[in-house]
C-alpha cells in the first residue's frame, strides 16, 4: 500500500511544488512587501483557526476509517463526523465575524483576515473528503481532486490580484476552489451517512483522539507562526513578507516532499496496524522511515546549495536577498519538522494516546517562543530564522524519545549513516560549480547534486535504494501492461 501511494501520488506533490514556486515567483512580484505580508499574517490566522475548531474530524476520518468492521459502522462513523460539523459550522461562523468587526486591524489587513476565515469550514470540508480517499486507499481519486483544488486555487488567486484584491488574493484563490471541490463531493459524503446513528460516545471517542492532535498542530503553527506576529511586532509587515518568502522557499518545497511521503505512509501505517499488528508495523514503519531519509536529505542540503540562484529566480528584488539568507536555515529545520511529524508521531495516533503529542509539541513550542523574544531584537530576521531551527531539532528529540512510551517506531540508523555519506559527497561535489547566477547555476547545481547523489546512494545501498528500484520498475511494469 505504501509504494502503491508513493507512486500514485507522485504527479499531485509535483503539482503541488511547481504551484508552490509560481506562487512565490508572481505574487512576490505582483504584490507589494506589505501585501505579502499582510497575506502571510492572515494565513498564519486561517490555520491556527482551522486547527482549533475543525481538524480533530479530519483526524478522526483519518485515523478511525479502516477500524470500521461493518457497514453500519462506516454509517455512523460518516453520520457522526459530518453531524458535527453541521454543529460547529453554525457556532464558528457568527464567531469569526464577530471577531473580525472587533478586531483593531487596518483595513486590508482586516480584509485579509476575513477572507482567511472564510477559507476554514470550506477547507475542513474539502480535507474530509481527501482524507477518506487516502485512507480507503483510493489514490488515483486523492490526487486527481488535489490536483485540481491547487492548481484552481492557484489561478483564482491570480485572477484576484488583476481584479485588485491585494494581499486577499491568495487565500481568495483557496477559498474558491476548495468551494468548488466540497460543493461537487459533500453531498455524496454526507449521504454515506443518511441511515447512519450519530453517536455521541463515538463522537467523544474522536474528540479524545482528535483534540490532542489539534491542540498539537496548534502548538506546531506556534513554532511556524509566532517568529512572524513578533517579527511584525519587533520590526514592520515588509520584514514579515521577506522572511514568508524565505521560508516559504524552502519550508514549502521540502513540506511537498513530506506531504507525499505522508499521503502514502500514514494509510499503510494505520492499514498494517489494524490487519497485522505490531510486527507488521514495525517492517512497514522501518522501511517508511529509512525511504523518508533517502528522499528528504538530500532534498533539504540541495535547497541550502542552491539557496542563492534560486531566490534569483524565484523571489521578488525586494525580497530576494533576505529570503536567500534564510533559506538554508529554514530547509534544517524544515527536514526536521518534515521528520517529527510525518514518522515520529506516528507513534502517537498509532496508539490513539495523543495526549503525549500534545506533550512533544509544547515542548519546542515554548523553546520556540522564548528563542524568538532573545534573538529577533538581536539578529532580526536571521534571528527568527535560528531560533525556528533550534526549536524543531529539541522537538524531534521530544517526540522520539515520548513515543517511545507509546508505540516504539524504529530509528533507521543504518540508513542515516549510508544517506548522510552519500549527501555529504553531493555537497562536497556541488560546492565546487561555479557561482554562475540565476538560472544556469541553479541547473548546473541541481543536475551534478542528482547525479551524484544517485551514485554514491546506489554504491552505498543507502535505504536499500536499490531493492526500492526493483519494486519501483515492477509496479510501473504492472501498471504498463494493464
Amino acid at each position: 500500500m505504501f509504494w502503491r501511494g508513493l507512486i500514485g501520488y507522485l504527479p499531485a506533490n509535483i503539482v503541488q511544488g511547481v504551484v508552490g514556486v509560481l506562487t512565490l515567483l508572481f505574487f512576490t512580484r505582483l504584490l507589494s512587501a506589505d501585501q505579502f505580508g499582510q497575506y502571510a499574517l492572515a494565513y498564519s490566522v486561517m490555520s491556527i483557526a482551522h486547527v482549533a475548531v475543525f481538524t480533530w474530524l479530519e483526524a478522526a476520518m483519518a485515523r478511525f476509517w479502516a477500524a470500521q468492521t461493518t457497514e453500519a459502522e462506516m454509517r455512523s462513523h460518516f453520520a457522526t463526523l459530518y453531524r458535527y460539523f453541521v454543529i460547529l459550522l453554525a457556532v464558528f461562523v457568527p464567531v469569526a465575524a464577530l471577531l473580525v468587526w472587533i478586531w483593531p486591524l487596518q483595513p486590508d489587513l482586516k480584509t485579509a483576515v476575513a477572507v482567511g476565515l472564510a477559507a476554514v469550514p470550506v477547507r475542513c470540508a474539502f480535507i474530509l473528503i481527501q482524507e477518506h480517499r487516502r485512507a480507503a486507499g483510493a489514490v488515483t481519486a486523492a490526487a486527481s481532486l488535489d490536483m485540481a483544488v491547487t492548481i484552481g486555487g492557484f489561478l483564482v488567486g491570480l485572477a484576484a490580484v488583476a481584479l485588485g484584491a491585494g494581499g486577499s488574493a491568495p487565500l481568495i484563490g483557496l477559498v474558491v476552489a476548495a468551494f468548488l471541490a466540497a460543493l461537487a463531493f459533500t453531498p455524496g459524503e454526507y449521504g454515506r451517512g443518511a441511515q447512519g446513528a450519530v453517536s455521541r460516545s463515538r463522537a467523544q471517542g474522536y474528540a479524545r483522539f482528535g483534540y490532542p492532535v489539534a491542540a498539537s498542530l496548534i502548538l506546531a503553527l506556534v513554532l511556524s507562526s509566532t517568529d512572524r506576529l513578533l517579527l511584525a511586532a519587533f520590526l514592520d509587515e515588509a520584514s514579515v513578507g521577506a522572511y514568508h518568502a524565505g521560508y516559504s522557499l524552502a519550508n514549502r518545497t521540502l513540506d511537498v516532499i513530506f506531504i507525499w511521503l505522508g499521503a502514502a505512509s500514514g494509510p499503510a501505517l494505520v492499514m498494517a496496524l489494524e490487519r497485522g499488528g505490531a510486527g507488521a508495523l514495525k517492517s512497514a514503519a522501518r522501511e517508511q522511515a529509512s525511504t523518508f531519509v533517502l528522499i528528504a536529505l538530500p532534498a533539504a542540503a540541495g535547497l541550502a546549495l542552491v539557496a542563492q540562484p534560486l531566490a534569483q529566480l524565484v523571489i521578488g528584488e525586494q525580497l530576494r536577498a533576505t529570503a536567500a539568507a534564510v533559506t538554508p536555515v529554514i530547509a534544517m529545520s524544515a527536514l526536521l519538522a518534515g521528520l517529527t511529524t510525518y514518522y515520529f508521531h506516528q507513534a502517537f495516533t498509532l496508539s490513539r494516546r495523543t495526549g503525549r503529542l500534545l506533550l512533544a509539541m509544547a515542548i519546542p513550542a515554548g523553546a520556540n517562543l522564548m528563542l524568538n523574544l532573545v534573538l529577533i531584537p538581536r539578529m532580526g530576521v536571521m534571528g527568527a530564522a535560528l531560533a525556528t531551527a533550534i526549536s524543531y531539532g529539541i522537538g524531534a528529540v521530544a517526540s522520539w524519545g515520548l513515543g517511545r512510551g507509546a508505540i516504539g517506531l524504529p530509528v533507521p540508523w543504518d540508513a542515516l549513516l549510508r544517506c548522510g555519506l552519500a549527501t555529504a559527497a553531493m555537497a562536497l561535489v556541488v560546492s565546487q560549480v561555479p557561482a554562475l547566477g540565476g538560472i544556469q547555476e541553479l541547473i548546473a547545481k541541481a543536475l551534478v547534486g542528482a547525479l551524484v547523489y544517485a551514485v554514491a546512494a546506489w554504491i552505498l545501498n543507502a535505504a536499500d535504494v536499490r531493492g526500492h528500484g526493483t519494486r519501483v520498475l515492477k509496479i510501473f511494469q504492472a501498471r504498463w501492461a494493464a
